[in-house]
C-alpha cells in the first residue's frame, strides 16, 4: 500500500496560522508585566498559545499520519515522540521540547484555572523559540519530503 501525500495547503494553512499566533505572542510579550497581567494581555495570550499549539498538533498528526506505524493512537505527547522517533525532527528536541509542549497544550485546555499570568508571561519570554524550531523542522519536510520518505502534494 502506497502511503498518502502530505497535503502541502493543509499544512501551509496551519504554519501560517502558527506563525500569525506566534507574532500576536511576540506583541503581548512586550507589554510590562503588571499591565499585561491586570488587563487583556493575560487572556489573548492564553487564546493565540492554544491556538498555536494545536496548529504544531494538527501538522504532526498529519505529517504522522502519512507514514507507516506513524500514528499509534494515544495522546498529545505520544504524537510530539513519534515524531522525533520517525526522523522529523531531532529526536532529543521531541522528547524534551515537543513533549513539554504538548504537556503544556493540555495545562491550557484541561487546567486553564490554575495558569497564572506570571506563568504564561514567562513562557512567552522563554519558550516560544520551541514553537519556531517546530516551524523550521516543518518547512525542511515540505522543501525536501523525500529526504524523510514522504511524497507532498
Amino acid at each position: 500500500m502506497t502511503p498518502l501525500p502530505v497535503e502541502r495547503e493543509t499544512v501551509l494553512v496551519r504554519l501560517n496560522g502558527i506563525e500569525g499566533e506566534l507574532v500576536e505572542l511576540q506583541n503581548l510579550s512586550k507589554i510590562p508585566f503588571q499591565e499585561f497581567a491586570d488587563g487583556v494581555g493575560f487572556k489573548l495570550s492564553q487564546y493565540h498559545l492554544h491556538r498555536a499549539l494545536e496548529g504544531v498538533f494538527h501538522i504532526i498528526a498529519h505529517i504522522l499520519s502519512r507514514v507507516p506505524g506513524g500514528h499509534e493512537g494515544g495522546g498529545y505527547k505520544d504524537l510530539a515522540r513519534l515524531f522525533g522517533e520517525k526522523g522529523f525532527i531531532e529526536r532529543s528536541f521531541a522528547k524534551k521540547n515537543l513533549v513539554s509542549i504538548a504537556g503544556y497544550r493540555n495545562r491550557l485546555v484541561h487546567f486553564y484555572a490554575e495558569i497564572s499570568p506570571k506563568e504564561i508571561f514567562k513562557l512567552l519570554h522563554e519558550n516560544l523559540g520551541d514553537v519556531e524550531t517546530f516551524l523550521k523542522a516543518v518547512k525542511a519536510i515540505l522543501q525536501n519530503p523525500e529526504k524523510f520518505g514522504l511524497t507532498v502534494r
